[in-house]
């Protein structure tokens, strides 16, 4: 087995090291971001947010977007889509540019997301909500401390 160390200087170990934490950084801010998109707090485009257009445009649209994203998570994560893949790129960084290509799918997706309108569902009581936004919150931090 090849020892990598002897193969890459140290300078292209460094670039790689670099590219992988900003991919991560990438995802990492993606991820955040993600959250206030689904929650509608703290960002400044939402999964309500923006002007409504018919439901079937917007059905059609975002379907498409969850499909960018859904094919590229998918087929990228394929043992023979990476065994072609690290023939193009690096072996080292196949994980962080899996990563880094994942998180540009959801941007574009938080980018051009339509708003459906109407509502699916309402809660108005306080206690209710505060119980809602606490599930959110707690679910929210069980997955930021699955990052760490």
């Amino acid at each position: 087995m090849n020892n990598p160390h002897k193969q890459n200087p140290l300078s292209k170990r460094l670039a790689f090291f670099i590219y992988g934490a900003v991919c991560y950084l990438i995802f990492f801010a993606t991820f955040l971001y993600a959250i206030g998109f689904i929650g509608n707090v703290l960002v400044p485009k939402s999964i309500d947010s923006g002007s409504t257009e018919s439901l079937l445009k917007a059905l059609l649209a975002n379907a498409g977007l969850l499909g960018v994203f859904a094919v590229q998570h998918s087929v990228m994560a394929r043992q023979w889509f990476k065994r072609a893949w690290t023939k193009v790129v690096p072996e080292v960084v196949e994980r962080s540019t899996y990563v880094l290509l994942s998180s540009l799918a959801l941007i574009f997706l938080f980018w051009q997301w339509r708003p459906m309108g109407g509502v699916i569902w309402n809660v108005k009581s306080a206690v209710g909500q505060l119980l809602l936004y606490g599930v959110f919150g707690l679910a929210g931090s069980q997955c930021f401390g699955a990052l760490l």
